[in-house]
């Protein structure tokens, strides 16, 4: 019985072929490959390799202070300027407040010299008349405005109620007639008006007493 030759061609297209490219090592391979080499070739390098742990914490420990000690001197630089600043500004916050009063003191002298000088009521009269508008025209220029109360109904968040009246032309309620009166700079009130409330129309038995 004769063999059956076998053809090398053949043979060669029904082997299965091996793969002779080279395989491209991805990052992953190149760490382990790195660590398993050399594992202190990727662990992190001290600063200074002469130093040992120890002195490098002490090192370390040093430059903290000495940042510490920086930022503690700004902060006390801040502190004295911004003193300085708040003082400068105080002060000229007074300076521009006093300016326009010292106008209207000025005026007031004058009234009172003439007061001891003349007996002329009118013309006392007249000098307390323009000490007023000046003292309207400082309030303007601060931008200082009274707020009347008189007929309006009792507020309690600007006005004091000092005292209470029965009135038949005031209604219930409502301001009669001010002590003192409210001042406001913009949308902050300076100071509260005080003022006397009505309780109405007198009842029947008070207008007979009266009578």
């Amino acid at each position: 019985m004769k063999k059956k030759k076998h053809n090398d061609n053949e043979s060669a297209e029904t082997m299965p072929q091996e793969n002779t490219a080279p395989v491209q090592e991805t990052a992953e391979t190149q760490w382990e490959n790195a660590t398993e080499a050399d594992p202190a070739a990727v662990a992190p390098q001290p600063e200074n390799p002469s130093l040992s742990p120890q002195e490098q914490l002490e090192q370390e420990l040093a430059e903290t202070k000495e940042k510490l000690l920086y930022l503690q001197a700004d902060y006390q630089n801040y502190r004295k300027r911004t003193v300085r600043e708040l003082a400068d500004a105080r002060k000229l916050g007074i300076t521009t407040t006093l300016d326009p009063f010292l106008r209207v003191f000025d005026f007031l002298n004058m009234a009172d010299t003439a007061a001891h000088q003349s007996d002329n009521i009118e013309a006392i009269r007249q000098g307390i008349t323009m000490i007023i508008g000046e003292y309207r025209k400082a309030f303007d220029d601060l931008g200082v405005s009274p707020v009347e109360s008189v007929g309006k109904p009792f507020d309690p968040t600007w006005q004091e109620a000092v005292a209470q009246e029965a009135s038949e032309t005031i209604p219930e309620g409502s301001v009669i007639r001010e002590w003192s009166p409210a001042y406001r700079m913009g949308e902050t009130w300076l100071r509260a008006a005080k003022v006397v409330v009505s309780t109405g129309a007198p009842a029947a038995e008070e207008q007979k007493a009266d009578q």
